[in-house]
């Protein structure tokens, strides 16, 4: 995925779909992330864990990590639309998956109509790291549902670095074409 060249260090990065404006995945996304069909979630991370459980690049994967919702957001939508995927990617890695490291600090509007660097602004400093003893010497697979810049993957990267002697691979339901 060019869209981290030069900006964040990647062991590997894949994504199960290409996400359309106005396209099937866009719609199916939607109804995971707004209508509560986490089946869609689980669905994705069977899919995608099948494929990568046969990669050797990905079999060294330790611990699976969702990018985090702000807890208020959490509460006004009751999940994380990335969890049933996440633990799906884990399950299939026979890797752990450890949802209380990678901590959204700030309640940032939704960035969906948002250009590229205002996304890096908004996102830069919106995550920091608890309980980090748990992923030193980890290889983490950070999982998102779409990348459409790359912005809030490359600030959970560079909160996650913080950790001694980590890898990092990233892994999302779809990316924007």
């Amino acid at each position: 995925m060019n869209s981290f060249y030069g900006r964040v260090l990647l062991e590997n990065a894949t994504a199960l779909l290409h996400y359309k404006k106005n396209g099937m995945v866009q719609q199916l996304v939607h109804q995971l992330k707004y209508k509560g069909q986490q089946e869609i979630g689980t669905v994705f991370g069977n899919l995608l864990g099948n494929d990568l459980k046969n990669e050797t690049s990905y079999q060294s994967i330790t611990h699976v990590i969702p990018v985090p919702l702000h807890k208020k957001r959490f509460q006004k939508r009751g999940y994380n639309q990335v969890t049933t995927f996440g633990k799906q990617l884990a399950t299939h890695l026979q890797a752990n998956y450890v949802d209380d490291v990678l901590v959204k600090v700030s309640n940032n509007k939704t960035q969906a109509f948002k250009k590229r660097a205002a996304r890096w602004m908004t996102t830069q400093h919106s995550f920091e790291i608890e309980n980090a003893e748990k992923l030193e010497h980890a290889h983490i697979l950070l999982v998102d549902d779409i990348i459409t810049t790359g912005a809030t993957l490359e600030a959970c990267a560079n909160a996650l670095k913080k950790i001694p002697n980590i890898k990092i691979s990233i892994a999302t339901m779809s990316i924007a074409s």
